[in-house]
């Protein structure tokens, strides 16, 4: 009965050889530690089924509990994005089946289920949500969106009782979040042991090589790769991320209850001046985790926080990055403005020094005036070196004008508004 009900729940897209799949070593190496927080069995037995060639079937599961997306959800579907450049098949599975149950992954006490109702209405926004990232239009090589309601609603209590005999009660009572229960001598119910059953049955049902979810999400995806192992005899590969959280504090760095939440949603000014309300120090992992540039890059960043530089500047260039992502260009640009004219010029009027210019003093004589260098040619240079800005925008050259009210800013130690002499 259940081998049977494997074959007809199984999904007819099939894996196969048709699409062009990319070996590059550097892309897959990127690929496999970039916001990675550990690979079973192994990294380099996963390399090596990755540079052979063949097209594997990656999936990651997702309960709507919420209709919201924030930047900390945007890791796993960044990491999903680069499996798919390389050619690799791709399904984002909705749990509405398992969202009815609950998952109790790192939590004290019982989730509250939802009524199938809740689940489609948590839906009608998510999918745009998560389309910013994945490219759900991709004719050559489709982004699937599945329901794992196809295949779990038609278990029987037989079946039920038959994937349950795979595991046993010490087994479930080691996952971290059941631990931690019966310690604090909570409740635990035993419909909760059910999530890990249907989630490892996923793996099954869709026959994938590969899970990618969060370390809370662990004890399911392996519960999948045993399921994958008793009954199709092959091998599961579970791919953790790295949460997004304080190095310094180890909180969560988005957290829609205390506000940090950076929702997908947001319009592009509220999420640039989200992201500037970030802690500085989970800015470089920021980086890391939710936007597209190349981790070469990211490590001069890095070097820039490491050698001192302002990390408002730095979060600034964060928050342009990430709002280009999702609003494009031109309207980070327009965040940005919106940012220093309402805030940094704010903050900074409080006790910034103002300094007297005469309308025909160049920014180069100001320097040297104000004894921050001793020559002109040093001062060239400090332009030239890009550490002299304007209204927090470098500048190029010596000519450059300045109105009244500017904020110039001259290497990391000198902030100054001006005041040209005309206005007094």
């Amino acid at each position: 009965m259940f081998l049977s009900l494997l074959v007809c729940s199984k999904i007819l897209y099939m894996n196969t050889q048709a699409h062009h799949v990319i070996t590059d070593e550097h892309l897959i190496d990127e690929a496999l530690s970039r916001s990675v927080a550990e690979i079973l069995p192994s990294k380099d037995s996963l390399r090596r089924e990755l540079q052979s060639g063949r097209r594997l079937t990656f999936y990651l599961g997702i309960d709507p509990t919420a209709d919201y997306v924030h930047l900390g959800h945007s890791t796993n579907y960044l990491m999903l994005e680069r499996f798919h450049a390389l050619g690799h098949r791709i399904i984002v599975l909705i749990g509405d089946f398992t969202a009815m149950i609950g998952d109790p992954s790192d939590k004290t006490s019982m989730r509250v289920q939802l009524t199938r109702e809740q689940v489609l209405e948590n839906l009608q926004t998510f999918k745009a949500q998560i389309g910013k990232i994945l490219d759900f239009n991709d004719i050559d090589n489709p982004i699937e969106f599945q329901f794992n309601s196809e295949w779990l609603s038609k278990l029987t209590f037989e079946d039920s009782v038959e994937l349950a005999s795979n595991f046993t009660v010490q087994q479930m009572l080691e996952r971290d979040a059941f631990k931690k229960r019966v310690a604090a001598e909570k409740p635990l119910f035993v419909h909760e042991f059910f999530y890990p059953l249907m989630q490892g049955y996923d793996s099954v049902a869709m026959d994938v090589d590969v899970e990618i979810g969060g370390t809370d999400q662990t004890f399911n995806m392996l519960a999948g790769r045993t399921l994958l192992k008793r009954y199709k005899q092959k091998e599961k590969f579970v791919m953790t991320t790295t949460l997004l959280e304080n190095p310094e504090t180890g909180e969560k760095l988005m957290s829609k209850s205390l506000g940090t939440g950076v929702g997908l949603d947001l319009n592009a000014k509220d999420m640039f001046f989200k992201i500037m309300q970030l802690a500085d120090a989970g800015i470089y992992q920021c980086f890391v985790d939710c936007t597209r540039l190349p981790m070469s890059e990211i490590a001069i960043i890095k070097n820039r926080l490491n050698d001192g530089e302002n990390p408002r500047d730095i979060k600034k260039d964060l928050a342009r990055e990430i709002v280009s992502m999702y609003h494009g260009a031109s309207a980070a640009v327009d965040a940005e403005r919106q940012w220093v004219s309402e805030v940094s010029q704010k903050n900074l009027a409080k006790d910034i020094d103002v300094i007297q210019v005469d309308a025909h003093e160049s920014i180069i004589d100001i320097i040297v005036r104000l004894g921050i260098t001793k020559s002109r040619g040093e001062a060239r240079r400090l332009i030239k070196q890009d550490a002299v800005k304007i209204n927090d925008s470098k500048i190029s050259s010596e000519d450059t004008p300045l109105t009244n009210d500017d904020i110039l800013r001259i290497g990391k130690k000198h902030t100054l508004k001006v005041v040209l002499r005309s206005y007094q």
